[in-house]
């Protein structure tokens, strides 16, 4: 298999890509449900489903021309099976399967972690084999150690919010538009540190796991004591529990991946998700990298989101490890475990 084309559906962005297994990535596009969205403060997931109908053959198109390749030239079609939202993932999977019977290719589903988990591969420097693996974004936050494609364990997860949860939380209840995360973050920058202590949940708990709702609800009741004030919640204390919030979410992050690399005695890191592209989070793990003698490696910027090209790099990287069968039959998987990904059947 050579050229691979890479459908990710699975909340509110469209991406697609076409990844050749000796050129690699020869073309992505996107397409964003922010604007949507956003007027909802979060993800309506009829409205998701209806746009990546909308815009999935459009995309398909555009990605196609952008490459200077013919749909004919396709090898195999890839798709994100899951996880996500039932309806999204459905519109690119059906998609995705239909057109590949037409043009009798064979058709991937693609673990959306997977893609995450595999995408800083794209960049230059790569990581090697084995590493940890740091998946932090709206959904999810996990450490994985990763001994090869199809091969991961996991160290630890959080037990209820999301580290991405917590900055769209924590956005919300000081008043910023959806997303929350980069606008949070964009605010702390003007805010003084250390003014306002936040809670480390679970930072010295011994173990991997992480917790993040105690974090919201300290921030929810701290929000709710300036509202109460007689100044009210004004710029620079939004900006000042912004600084607080992002600082121990950071912190959290930070501390429980340095105690992954110290367990498992692995000296990278590989950091993928949408909060991957938090600055803050980079420069703190940079730092640390360079007391501690240990990589760490970020998937570009444009690749940090949802995107077509990790599916189709996944894909590229499945096929290396498997034959590719032609069965057009598909169903979607809402929640779906990393570990329980099956090369073999």
């Amino acid at each position: 298999m050579k050229l691979i084309l890479g459908i990710e559906s699975s909340c509110d962005e469209t991406g697609v890509a076409l990844y050749h297994s000796e050129r690699g990535l020869l073309a992505h596009v996107l397409h964003t449900q922010v604007a949507m969205h956003s007027e909802y403060g979060g993800v309506v997931p009829e409205l998701a489903s209806r746009d990546h109908i909308r815009h999935v053959l459009p995309l398909i198109r555009a990605v196609a021309q952008k490459a200077g390749c013919q749909l004919q030239d396709v090898d195999a079609i890839a798709y994100t099976q899951g996880p996500g939202l039932s309806g999204a993932l459905l519109v690119g999977a059906s998609i995705a399967c239909a057109l590949a019977y037409a043009l009798d290719v064979p058709a991937i589903g693609i673990h959306h972690l997977e893609g995450h988990l595999l995408s800083p591969l794209l960049s230059d420097p790569a990581p090697e084999f084995p590493f940890v693996a740091l998946l932090v974004s709206g959904g999810h936050t996990q450490l994985m150690r990763v001994d090869g494609v199809g091969q991961y364990t996991l160290l630890g997860e959080t037990l209820d919010d999301a580290a991405g949860e917590a900055f769209d939380k924590s956005a919300k209840l000081l008043g910023l538009s959806y997303p929350g995360g980069p606008e949070l973050a964009k605010l702390a920058a003007r805010g003084q540190p250390w003014r306002f202590k936040l809670p480390r949940p679970m930072l010295h708990s011994g173990d991997l796991d992480f917790s993040f709702s105690g974090l919201k609800t300290a921030v929810l009741t701290l929000t709710r004591q300036h509202t109460l004030d007689e100044q009210g919640l004004d710029e620079q204390t939004r900006a000042d529990i912004a600084h607080a919030v992002q600082e121990a979410i950071v912190e959290v992050l930070v501390d429980k991946s340095l105690l992954a690399l110290k367990q498992t005695g692995l000296k990278q890191l590989v950091v993928a998700g949408g909060v991957g592209a938090n600055q803050r989070l980079r420069t703190q793990l940079d730092q640390a990298a360079g007391r501690r003698g240990f990589r760490v490696f970020y998937p570009d910027l444009e690749f940090c989101t949802d995107n077509g090209a990790m599916i189709a790099f996944a894909a590229a990287l499945r096929l290396q490890q498997q034959e590719a069968r032609r069965d057009y039959r598909f169903n979607v998987k809402p929640r779906w475990d990393l570990q329980q990904i099956n090369y073999t059947s």
